[in-house]
């Protein structure tokens, strides 16, 4: 009888049951906010208290995970946009997704200001510096730029106000930063509102 038989059918069901609270975490911080109780997204997740700890041992731990996944998430979307759109038409779309993410998951920020979010932000620069070196190939973008100059100039939308326009908020702050990108092609061009 092989010994490591038994073995992998738990570390399966301990990924889904993983899942499934990372699930019904984003689901319930997104709607209540990050102090909702523990017990509740368990028995959301279908799991008891203690498989939940099991997981994550903080409250912290837990919005960590659900705000990675959320960020890989939209990482991995920047594949589907960059062979569908140019390469600056996709750096713009992902730099609306990830103001989208960073606004309806502000009520984390304590949690994530104390987490370590390095590995969200090497993801989220391996993809800007990605879909940069697309436009700047395709001679859309800028060659005399970096990608941490890039990087640096979209941490406004840190700042963006949930409370009020952060869509218009975003979308001028995206704007300003393609138009300064592009090598030609203004951005109002492109369909993003007259020139202000």
């Amino acid at each position: 009888m092989n010994e490591q038989g038994p073995a992998r059918p738990v570390r399966a069901h301990a990924r889904r049951n993983r899942e499934k609270l990372v699930a019904a975490a984003l689901e319930e911080f997104t709607r209540t906010g990050k102090d909702v109780p523990l017990d509740s997204i368990a028995k959301a997740a279908g799991v008891g208290i203690g498989t939940l700890y099991r997981h994550f041992p903080t409250r912290d731990a837990l919005v960590l995970a659900a705000y990675e996944h959320e960020v890989d998430q939209v990482c991995a979307d920047a594949a589907d946009l960059l062979a569908t759109l140019a390469p600056d038409r996709a750096l713009r779309e992902f730099m609306g997704r990830l103001a989208g993410l960073l606004v309806t998951k502000q009520h984390m920020s304590e949690a994530l200001r104390s987490g370590g979010t390095e590995g969200s932000y090497a993801k989220v620069y391996d993809i800007v510096d990605t879909l940069f070196a697309a436009g700047v190939a395709a001679g859309t973008l800028r060659s005399d730029m970096e990608t941490a100059d890039v990087v640096r100039a979209m941490g406004g939308l840190l700042r963006l106000d949930a409370a009020g326009d952060w869509k218009g908020q975003a979308d001028r702050q995206i704007r300003l930063l393609m138009d300064g990108l592009q090598t030609g092609t203004p951005a109002r061009a492109e369909g993003h509102g007259p020139e202000r």
